[in-house]
């Protein structure tokens, strides 16, 4: 069984960063609703959904069990605030058709995985690893030069998601009780969100169109769905194999912004783009001369 862990946790990260992949086309359906209503239905409808799932596979006493370790609830709950946050950035951008920046974000996470890697949990990494982590800088620093500025979309992405896989490799929760706590603590924010918006004459949970309710509730599905397939993986990969399946996502994004929904790609963000598609490449072949 020990030797199918890797196997296992290459599935499950493959299952999660498809799923990821197809977010901007799903939640381009809903690009009339405000993120904030979004988010707050994801984690509603999520909540609800790993519910039903705890009681069909009869597991709330592991979430019973975690209720009785304020350590891990803390871990939890900052997990929750770094994936929320990344959420709510990356609604925002599909809204305001920034989907090439949310996916150069993307492209960036698995590179800090490999520094948070290195920084906190001690990996060794070689001198290919070390190359990719520059070329990557390379490319951030060209698309600084670009812009005239920080790409604060891209870097915020790439921030939370990097360091909330961090934080979720090093809580020994499995993936339907910590998901269920992490949407759980959401709850109380968005629940404060939307009695405020009630008093504005707005309501959050409930739509007339039937059909926006159900791309809502399908949404909190969706939200689950690779969440927990992500957890299950990184408890079996390391933090470097996790960051290498990551770029799948960005990919799928990167098409969908391009050749989808007809996004600009100028001349210096394919440089940047280049500089950072090398650096995942040097970084993946080291991964496989290692796996072999």
């Amino acid at each position: 069984m020990a030797s199918n862990r890797p196997l296992a946790g290459i599935g499950f990260g493959l299952l999660a960063y498809g799923i990821w992949g197809f977010f901007p086309l799903y939640f381009h359906q809903l690009s009339h609703i405000a993120p904030m209503d979004i988010l707050a239905n994801r984690a509603l409808w999520a909540c609800i959904f790993v519910g039903v799932l705890l009681s069909a596979t009869q597991q709330w006493g592991k979430v019973r069990a975690i209720l009785g370790r304020p350590r891990q609830l803390a871990m939890l709950a900052l997990a929750a605030l770094l994936v929320g946050s990344n959420w709510l950035v990356f609604l925002w951008a599909v809204a305001h058709q920034q989907v090439v920046e949310s996916s150069l974000g993307y492209f960036l996470t698995p590179l800090v995985n490999v520094l948070l890697g290195l920084l906190v949990l001690k990996e060794r990494l070689n001198g290919k690893e070390w190359l990719a982590i520059a070329l990557a800088i390379a490319g951030l620093g060209n698309e600084i030069i670009s812009l005239g500025g920080l790409p604060w979309v891209s870097l915020f992405l790439a921030a939370t998601f990097g360091t909330y896989g961090l934080v979720r490799k090093q809580i020994p929760v499995d993936a339907l009780s910590g998901l269920w706590l992490e949407t759980l603590v959401m709850l109380p924010v968005c629940l404060l969100y939307a009695l405020w918006q009630a008093q504005q004459g707005h309501t959050v949970f409930v739509f007339s169109e039937w059909s926006t309710a159900s791309w809502l509730i399908g949404a909190g599905i969706l939200t689950a769905l690779p969440l927990i397939a992500f957890a299950a993986a990184t408890q079996r990969l390391n933090l470097a194999t996790v960051g290498m399946l990551m770029y799948i996502n960005p990919t799928m994004q990167f098409l969908t912004a391009v050749y989808v929904f007809n996004e600009p790609l100028d001349l210096g963000k394919l440089v940047t783009f280049g500089l950072i598609w090398l650096g995942l490449l040097v970084f993946s072949w080291s991964a496989w001369q290692k796996y072999r």
